[in-house]
């Protein structure tokens, strides 16, 4: 479903600032997998969501997604195979409009749209029945501007946009960072019911090295620009932060040095 092969990215070239920010990165997902990210500041976690999302252009190497290969495309015209989840809670809604309205606009994405708009009785009778897998109360409160949410209501309510139309994609930029322990723990059952019952092909960057072996069925580590470890099946199963942190010491020779990634 996503192959990365070679992906380069470097800033800011022959400049002082100059940031080798991707090193050949290379990644193969299957359809259906959940693939979590976990590294240190500077290790090129979100820089490879932004170079699959289309952010910038890559340097070297290429992006497929679905057999498509999207290398050259800006990020408006991969938009209707990928949906993404950012960090901040604020940045995935309209906070003027009603949460039916902004489930409508996710709903009608990539879809021809009129001058006449609303939303239908049989669409709100859909997003309701949506809206309770979040556990969040919010399919009661269909007519309730976003605005007026809490965080974390808004960011569940972004990651039910961003699947609505199914993505061949779904990117999680630590999309609970800012979320309070009690409200992140809501968000990430709530992502895997969604990802589950949808089978996404799913990454999702997180700082937490927990949630990072709690969730999905692979783990991969980056550091310096590239993967350096990616684990799956019954080896994931059994991994615990100190056999991760012992393994990340072997292949990179280092110490992992971010105390936020491991005390979560």
């Amino acid at each position: 479903m996503l192959e990365l092969t070679n992906i380069t990215k470097i800033f800011n070239p022959g400049t002082i600032n100059e940031k080798h920010a991707l090193n050949g990165v290379n990644l193969k997902l299957e359809d259906g997998d959940f693939v979590t990210v976990i590294g240190g500041n500077g290790a090129g976690k979100s820089t490879t969501l932004n170079a699959i999302a289309g952010v910038w252009p890559v340097d070297t190497g290429s992006i497929v997604i679905d057999g498509q290969d999207v290398t050259g495309l800006p990020d408006f015209k991969r938009a209707p195979l990928i949906g993404r989840v950012f960090q901040d809670p604020m940045t995935g809604t309209a906070a003027t409009m009603q949460i039916d309205e902004n489930l409508a606009l996710a709903a009608r994405r990539g879809k021809r749209r009129g001058l006449k708009w609303e939303v239908t009785a049989k669409e709100r009778a859909e997003y309701k029945e949506k809206l309770k897998v979040l556990n969040l109360g919010l399919e009661d409160r269909l007519t309730a501007k976003v605005g007026l949410l809490s965080g974390g209501q808004r960011q569940a309510l972004t990651l039910l946009m961003a699947t609505l139309v199914k993505p061949k994609v779904l990117l999680l930029d630590e999309h609970t960072a800012a979320l309070d322990p009690k409200t992140a723990e809501k968000v990430l059952k709530a992502t895997d019911r969604i990802v589950e019952e949808g089978k996404l092909t799913t990454i999702m960057v997180t700082h937490n090295m927990r949630d990072a072996i709690a969730h999905g069925n692979r783990l991969i580590m980056m550091n310096d620009g590239k993967v350096v470890l990616d684990i799956k099946g019954e080896e994931k199963k059994k991994l615990t932060v100190e056999k991760l942190l012992h393994q990340f010491e072997v292949v990179s020779g280092e110490e992992f040095a971010s105390d936020k990634v491991i005390l979560g």
